[in-house]
């Protein structure tokens, strides 16, 4: 009898900078915490590298487009979440061609800027926890276990 693999799932946030000011977006009708704050996030498609699905999603989520090497590593974080264990791979990025918006409103109310020193309180837990290794520049940690 063969058994199944396990699958990790993996997902890209990106970090838009603008001084000391940060891009949140603000879930809708996902499924999974609606009304919360997140990043420009999304899976991995399968055949990208995570670079290429970052691109992608931040094209698809907020219709800005960054080349490869505007793209700034900022943490990975390995998650238990309530559905499924993932690797999410942070980015940041100070450069990018576009105006920042709402680019799939069936999933998103919300497109602001905030402060670093005034996040909402409504903000994804492993988010605060992902910002909060960047600024710590604390390259990899574990949460949800």
């Amino acid at each position: 009898m063969q058994s199944s693999r396990f699958e990790l799932r993996s997902a890209v946030y990106l970090m838009p900078m603008r001084g000391q000011e940060i891009l949140l977006a603000r879930r809708k009708n996902t499924g999974w915490m609606d009304g919360m704050y997140s990043l420009i996030s999304g899976h991995l498609d399968g055949n990208e590298t995570v670079n290429e699905a970052m691109i992608r999603e931040a094209f698809e989520e907020a219709n800005i487009k960054i080349d490869n090497h505007q793209l700034i590593p900022a943490t990975v974080l390995h998650r238990k979440s309530t559905d499924s264990e993932y690797v999410d791979f942070f980015y940041v990025t100070r450069e990018w061609e576009g105006e920042p918006s709402i680019g799939e409103p069936d999933k998103c109310d919300d497109l602001s800027w905030f402060s670093l020193k005034n996040l909402p309180d409504n903000l994804l837990p492993h988010i605060k926890e992902a910002l909060n290794n960047y600024n710590s520049h604390t390259a990899f940690s574990t949460s949800g276990w």
